[in-house]
């Protein structure tokens, strides 16, 4: 198979752009790298055009494999033929092959198998000629005691069971009943009797009914849920039977004998017994498979928005983990990240106890020059923040509420473990908290992004395909920021352009016994870290101690030299041309145009000396909550509040009103007009102003809409 040019017309790009892709990642290259650093060899595609190349090409190469596992079944039960060759050959689905080894496929004993066995196929034969004659009388000599066939009408059963086979086998006909399904398919789904109250949260879909082909996602999954807990039967199939089987009968009915009406009953069964229950299956899977990756979509854009959420930045932090019984978990960080001091208050138990941990906090935030305090928003997160706002700090300290969402998952992994060995969940949860304020992505790395929460059904869509989109995600985004190679976690490092979690330790174990890297060529100390790995990784890591300039930059070392050139054509150092605007106006970047260094390389390296390592992520901005809500109950309609978009949805997004519950801003909800994607009107963490349409107490559920 050509992958190239099928890829490029899948795709609409150049085929030279697809082949030249293939080539690099085939040679060990990672999507980030191709992008950034090889953009004259793929004319510019960006990191979601290879993504989906490099997917296409697995694809394609599965269905390859497949094909060649066939034709070896096929020519070891000597079938093979020139013409089935060909047609295998050029089959470019899997549908398609399937379809072609249908009739070859071993399979169980089926009825067909056994009337054939009764020696019943050559009065099949007959039947299907149609000719007229009387069917009783062609099918008296095929009743034979010793083989089963004890009356005509048995004789007659096991003919039409053989011919409902063929016929089901029959590549046109399938595809008649596809285009029928595709058309009219409805997606229905009940309630399982005597489980109406067990099913009660499926409740809307009881007795529902739709176009399958038009279904959305959310609501796909939502049912298939409910049938995977056995509480809901869901059937896809056209909502009468006529239109398929007259189909079916115009393709395989002549005449109008006995003999057609023998075959007519085939068809009909064909139709029912096998056709149907085949090709419902086919599109259950094909339904599943659309509704997976329209939430694993949500999810994966989701994930995104979080991991470049604003980072406050080298910060001395404090950060609260709040709790009412238990006490609120102190942590006091340097401006690193790094554990000075931990403790617990207990402002809810008591009058004195408040104020002991007001002047507590108080204490802590002048002894440890605290310059934010982060709190975690779950339970007793307002009440807090209400105890924190009451304390009189000596310096201004910014105060904000943090997501909490996968805090204690990351407080039990081995990851935190290895970091805070001697300490135990509650303050590793709360030093989450606090780093998650200061640069989010570098502590959202250590928690598998599943727990993060700001995905719909994750548990329902396929695993590995969830897997796969999130790790794409968070690769492109710690690449597209950057990471400094001093400072980085082994998590973080592991996510760079071709490091990996076994490098990643190598390095930080190298970074360990011998101190600081002084310079990115000392990564080719670090053992097994070759000059495949540092062509990969390099322009992705920064060293801002460094005394080459371009090691604080994304210009990659291989193009040191040119941007050394470009310094001497002006007469100055790189030191001086990073730092001088009048500088880099008098460099022409056209002269230095060579066989594989083109302009849009030269433009990003224009770029990243005008604002070298510049974080792409926005400036960080302190959010409050109203300091009169902190209840679902001090909620009324039509209050207008400010909130906190936390999650995305196909149908709508999560919005924080600091209630401890989040209230849904429905798709319809959103704007005055027709949304079609949420994310066209807001974004994860996006500050927003909501106004309150509806409170169910009885349901804990908050009714928004941004129509304000």
């Amino acid at each position: 198979m050509d992958y190239a040019s099928v890829i490029a017309q899948q795709l609409n790009i150049g085929t030279r752009q697809v082949q030249k892709t293939i080539e690099l990642l085939e040679q060990g290259a990672t999507v980030p790298f191709v992008a950034r650093y090889r953009k004259e060899a793929t004319g510019n595609l960006n990191e979601v055009q290879i993504a989906a190349i490099r997917d296409i090409l697995l694809k394609l190469k599965e269905i390859d494999k497949r094909r060649e596992a066939i034709m070896q079944s096929i020519e070891e039960q000597g079938k093979m033929n020139d013409e089935l060759k060909a047609q295998l050959l050029n089959a470019m689905t899997m549908t398609e092959l399937e379809d072609l080894y249908l009739p070859y496929k071993p399979k169980r004993k089926t009825r067909a198998s056994i009337a054939t066995e009764r020696g019943l196929k050559p009065l099949a034969e007959a039947l299907r000629k149609q000719y007229q004659c009387d069917v009783e009388q062609l099918a008296e000599p095929y009743i034979n005691q010793e083989k089963g066939v004890a009356t005509v009408e048995e004789a007659l059963a096991g003919a039409r069971d053989i011919i409902a086979e063929e016929v089901s086998e029959d590549i046109a006909a399938r595809n008649k009943i596809r285009n029928i399904f595709r058309r009219t398919a409805m997606l229905t789904s009940k309630v399982v009797k005597a489980k109406e109250e067990e099913a009660g949260k499926f409740q809307s879909w009881f007795d529902w009914k739709e176009n399958a082909m038009r279904a959305p996602s959310h609501r796909v999954l939502a049912m298939f849920r409910g049938e995977a807990e056995g509480l809901l039967r869901v059937k896809i199939a056209p909502e009468e039977d006529e239109p398929a089987v007259d189909a079916l009968e115009r393709q395989f009915v002549r005449g109008n004998y006995q003999s057609s009406e023998q075959v007519a009953l085939a068809v009909k069964d064909s139709y029912k017994r096998l056709i149907a229950p085949s090709i419902e299956t086919e599109f259950y899977n094909a339904l599943k498979e659309y509704a997976d990756n329209e939430a694993i979509k949500v999810f994966a854009e989701n994930l995104r928005q979080l991991l470049l959420a604003s980072p406050l930045g080298q910060k001395r932090t404090m950060a609260i983990d709040p709790g009412f019984r238990t006490g609120c978990k102190v942590v006091c960080l340097d401006a690193q990240g790094q554990l000075l001091h931990n403790e617990t208050i207990y402002p809810f138990t008591s009058v004195r106890e408040e104020r002991a941990a007001v002047a507590k906090l108080e204490a802590l935030a002048e002894a440890f020059k605290i310059e934010a305090i982060a709190i975690g928003n779950g339970t007793a997160g307002r009440e807090t923040e209400e105890v924190v706002k009451r304390c009189r700090f000596k310096n201004k300290i910014i105060a904000v509420m943090v997501s909490e969402s996968g805090a204690s998952v990351y407080s039990a992994s081995d990851v935190a473990r290895a970091e805070f060995p001697d300490y135990d969940v509650t303050v590793r949860g709360a030093v989450s908290i606090g780093r998650r304020l200061m640069d989010p992505l570098s502590e959202l790395v250590k928690i598998d992004p599943k727990s993060i929460g700001v995905g719909q059904y994750q548990h329902d869509v396929d695993q590995n395909k969830l897997h796969d989109s999130l790790e794409d995600v968070v690769v492109s985004c710690v690449n597209n920021v950057g990471v400094e190679l001093n400072t980085a976690s082994k998590e973080l490092l592991s996510y760079v352009s071709g490091i990996g979690p076994a490098l990643a330790s190598k390095i930080v174990d190298y970074r360990n016994r011998n101190g600081a890297f002084h310079n990115r060529g000392e990564l080719l100390n670090v053992e097994r870290l070759g000059n495949k790995a540092f062509e990969q990784c390099a322009g992705f890591l920064r060293v801002r101690e460094s005394d080459n300039p371009l090691d604080r930059s994304a210009v990659h070392p291989e193009r040191y030299a040119l941007v050394q050139r470009m310094a001497a054509r002006v007469g100055a150092s790189v030191s001086d041309l990073m730092a001088s605007k009048e500088l880099r106006s008098k460099i022409n970047i056209e002269e230095f145009v060579d066989g594989d260094c083109g302009l849009p390389t030269l433009q990003d390296i224009m770029k990243e000396l005008d604002k070298p390592g510049l974080d792409p992520r926005a400036k960080f901005e302190v959010f409050e909550f109203d300091k009169n809500v902190t209840r679902i109950e001090d909620l009324k309609e039509g209050m207008v509040l400010p909130g906190i978009v936390t999650n995305i949805t196909a149908f709508g997004a999560f919005v924080d009103v600091g209630v401890h519950q989040d209230g849904l801003v429905h798709i319809s909800q959103m704007a005055n007009r027709r949304v079609n994607d949420p994310n066209e009107v807001v974004h994860l963490h996006q500050h927003v102003q909501v106004k309150v349409l509806e409170v169910d107490l009885k349901r804990h559920r908050i009714s928004l809409t941004l129509k304000i």
